[in-house]
């Protein structure tokens, strides 16, 4: 059984915790509406404002609500879907982990997804089958491995980092053996690109329904499980288990980030430190990582548009670049003793 304080420091600590969590999820929610609405206002054909919430209600031109209803919101509400996904995997994945650069990475996810991505698009070769089928059975397959032979812990982290070198070797192979054209496409796919999404937008919607409610309940006993396993256990809390089904629920929210954009990295890395920053709570703050994740994968979708003109840039060289400057501020902080 878990208890919780009833009075006293404690749980007036608590109340203000959780205030500011709220506080912190709805800031994060209006940024994400905030990106979006400039998103569908913007681009080659501009909308001014006061033209769009007509279009958006049956109004307007035929050509405006083609660009709106076409073009700019399926891909906005990808990118949406896509962010908040990884955002909410992210912050399961350090929780459970209890390591804050934890990323689907440390399961081998994004290797495995890019494994299976690659058999598809360069052996088997099959209109039936897509990459994004591909990417998830193979990544869901990896992750499964490393969690049967790692469990959770160090262990687990060690499992993947091996099955991610394996699998490195392998991909680089199955590149080296096709052909160049074959080669180039899966290459854009690899990196990450919202091009061309929005076909499944309805059941990529639908998965992150049924799996964030069960990732913020199992994110409550983390917030215990991070304070220490043995305190834990006292509490009634199981902790092999909580963190076993934390990383189960993370490993199924990426894949559907996976199936939506492609494997698109430093999302899953920064939201959950940003959602901690914001809130100054160790605790994972699943709803608020969502939140920012779904804002900084559109925004980084709307600078990939714009950043050179006449050429779109697949999403996922913009999260790369900036992931790599994110992660290196926070080895740094980490470095100076600074908490994260």
């Amino acid at each position: 059984m878990i208890t919780v304080p009833t009075s006293g420091p404690g749980r007036r600590a608590l109340r203000r915790q959780t205030r500011r969590a709220a506080l912190a999820c709805l800031v994060a929610l209006a940024l994400s509406a905030g990106v979006a609405v400039a998103a569908l206002a913007s681009g080659r054909y501009a909308t001014p404002l006061p033209e769009l919430w007509p279009a958006l209600t049956g109004g307007g031109s035929p050509g405006l609500r083609f660009v709106l209803f076409e073009l700019r919101l399926p891909r906005i509400g990808t990118a949406l879907v896509v962010g908040a996904a990884l955002g909410a995997a992210g912050a399961l994945f350090q929780s459970a982990s209890r390591n804050p650069l934890g990323s689907p990475d440390i399961v081998g996810f994004t290797v495995g997804a890019a494994t299976g991505a690659l058999v598809v698009l360069l052996v088997l070769r099959d209109d039936r089958l897509t990459p994004a089928v591909g990417a998830v059975l193979g990544g869901a397959a990896v992750a499964g491995a490393a969690l049967l032979l790692g469990g959770t812990g160090q262990r687990l982290i060690l499992v993947g980092i091996g099955l991610s070198a394996l699998l490195t070797s392998v991909n680089a192979y199955l590149l080296t053996r096709a052909e160049v054209t074959d080669a180039q496409n899966a290459a854009v796919w690899l990196v990450g690109s919202l091009n061309g999404s929005g076909h499944h937008l309805p059941l990529l919607l639908g998965a992150l329904a049924v799996l964030l409610p069960p990732a913020v309940l199992v994110a409550r006993g983390l917030r215990l499980v991070e304070n220490g396993g043995d305190k834990a256990l006292s509490l009634g809390v199981p902790v092999r288990r909580q963190r076993l089904t934390a990383t189960a629920l993370a490993v199924a929210l990426t894949a559907v980030g996976v199936a939506g954009a492609g494997p698109v990295g430093f999302v899953a890395l920064a939201a959950p430190h940003l959602a901690r920053r914001l809130t100054r709570v160790a605790a994972p703050l699943v709803t608020t990582s969502a939140a920012l994740g779904a804002a900084l994968l559109l925004a980084a979708d709307q600078l990939a548009q714009r950043l050179v003109p006449g050429q779109q840039l697949p999403v996922g060289a913009v999260t790369g670049v900036l992931g790599g400057g994110y992660l290196a501020l926070v080895l740094a902080w980490t470095w100076r003793g600074r908490s994260w």
